[in-house]
């Protein structure tokens, strides 16, 4: 079994940390630390840094902190500290952004189609920021254009996923024939055909809405952000050749 690596190692304890209080305080601390919508007033400039290290229960926590043990360690013994922990943090910005952006683009064209249907906005604004919503809206929108709408506005993104999913991408990338052995996959697997087929099957889940295990939750464009930005910072270390003494 590969040992852990320090960076890895501090932040898998920092994650673990954040848990345990998140236990304790319960909701205070997601109100503060968790990803909220720019436009609810409860979003704060720290939150895409802070929700990073926020988990919803025990089984999201462990499998992304066996994740970044599994294939965090492996680019940090090839890169270093410093180099690593850019890309990690890096990644999980990429994440938010994403998840903020198909946010922002859902929430504003279901927004403009209830004013064009009449209802004004500063009135649709304060009752979301009551953590309300008009019923009447669903006779105007579709079932699954509410979900998105009301969800953008008054849902919260939390964990470490999208930062996980731009590790793998880069692990893909620095070692596209290790053979991964997952438990839900009877035989091993290339990371070079296992990473990209799971995002695939991200992007797939955003779009369409669905959910392999039946529930939701789940912030698919979230993942596939951290992936993206995982994919562009590779190409680009690769294409300008990176220094890995610059970090050193």
């Amino acid at each position: 079994m590969r040992n852990v690596t320090e960076t890895v190692k501090q932040l898998i304890i920092i994650n673990v940390l954040f848990f345990v209080g998140t236990l304790i305080i319960k909701e205070p601390a997601y109100k503060i630390l968790a990803l909220y919508f720019p436009e609810n007033p409860s979003f704060q400039l720290w939150q895409p840094i802070s929700h990073m290290f926020m988990h919803g229960g025990f089984m999201h926590i462990f499998f992304n902190m066996f994740a970044l043990y599994s294939f965090g360690s492996a680019l940090e013994q090839v890169w270093g500290c410093k180099k690593f922990l850019f890309f990690y943090i890096s990644c999980g910005l990429g994440a938010a952004l994403m998840h903020t952006g198909v946010n922002y683009y859902f929430f504003q064209d279901n927004l403009n189609t209830l004013i064009a249907n009449g209802f004004q906005k500063q009135e649709i604004l304060q009752i979301l920021n009551e953590g309300k919503i008009n019923t009447r809206w669903q006779e105007i929108l579709s079932v699954s254009d509410f979900q998105n709408f009301t969800s953008a506005y008054l849902g919260t993104a939390v964990g470490a996923s999208g930062a996980i999913y731009g590790t793998i991408v880069a692990f893909a990338f620095m070692f596209p024939n290790a053979e991964l052995a997952l438990m839900f996959i009877p035989v091993p697997i290339k990371a070079k055909y296992f990473v990209p087929g799971i995002v695939l099957v991200d992007l797939y889940l955003g779009i369409s809405g669905k959910s392999i295990f039946g529930g939701g939750g789940i912030a698919h464009f979230a993942h596939v952000g951290g992936a993206l930005f995982g994919f562009l910072i590779m190409w680009y270390w690769k294409k300008n050749q990176f220094n890995n003494n610059r970090w050193n």
